[in-house]
């Protein structure tokens, strides 16, 4: 069993990563095998939208037909039995790039025939965090849990399973020792869930 968690956040030590570490504790608590992967560290844009991963026939059906940094990470999540993709939020959406990697992760599998089927060759796990300064009443106040809930949607249709955690880092001391410990619990206990439905 292999999870694997992208960090969309610039910062290594910070909310998203300790938030994904204690997910991938989770999972390894159940025998599985972790890697965490800090997107920062690689040189990557969005989709060009070139449609080569659409060409029925051609050498990219499938699969995104650029080549950059992301290339080889891309090839991992085909090897992987669950992931998690944790961002910070920025102005109301996920950050740019995370949301860059979820075009590059999701579109080449996406197919076009009314049924919104997948190429993707097996069903697998996949969780959601994001990390903003609001709580769950003013996220849904705001409208911000709209895009979480397009993302989860997508990670459905084409991986199979997913689950979105919005966790709350409102700097105050008060939520910092109190709230955060509790949302480190509940990634923890995602990466259960993941490693366990994937055995």
């Amino acid at each position: 069993m292999k999870v694997i968690a992208f960090n969309g956040s610039p910062r290594k030590n910070w909310n998203t990563a300790t938030i994904l570490k204690k997910a991938l504790e989770g999972a390894a608590s159940k025998g599985a095998e972790t890697e965490l992967i800090h997107l920062y560290d690689f040189d990557y844009k969005g989709c060009c939208s070139c449609f080569a991963c659409k060409t029925k026939g051609g050498k990219s059906y499938g699969r995104c037909a650029a080549v950059d940094g992301l290339t080889p990470i891309l090839k991992k999540v085909e090897e992987a039995d669950a992931f998690i993709l944790g961002a910070p939020v920025y102005m109301g959406a996920v950050n740019g790039a995370m949301q860059a990697f979820i075009e590059r992760l999701a579109f080449p599998y996406l197919v076009y025939d009314g049924k919104q089927s997948s190429l993707f060759k097996k069903k697998i796990m996949t969780g959601l965090i994001y990390t903003l300064g609001a709580n769950e009443a003013q996220i849904k106040q705001m409208g911000f849990d709209q895009p979480f809930i397009i993302q989860g949607m997508i990670m459905k249709m084409i991986f199979g399973s997913s689950e979105t955690s919005g966790i709350d880092v409102e700097s105050k001391t008060k939520v910092r020792k109190e709230v955060f410990p509790k949302d480190c619990e509940k990634a923890f206990e995602m990466g259960v869930r993941l490693a366990k439905n994937g055995v």
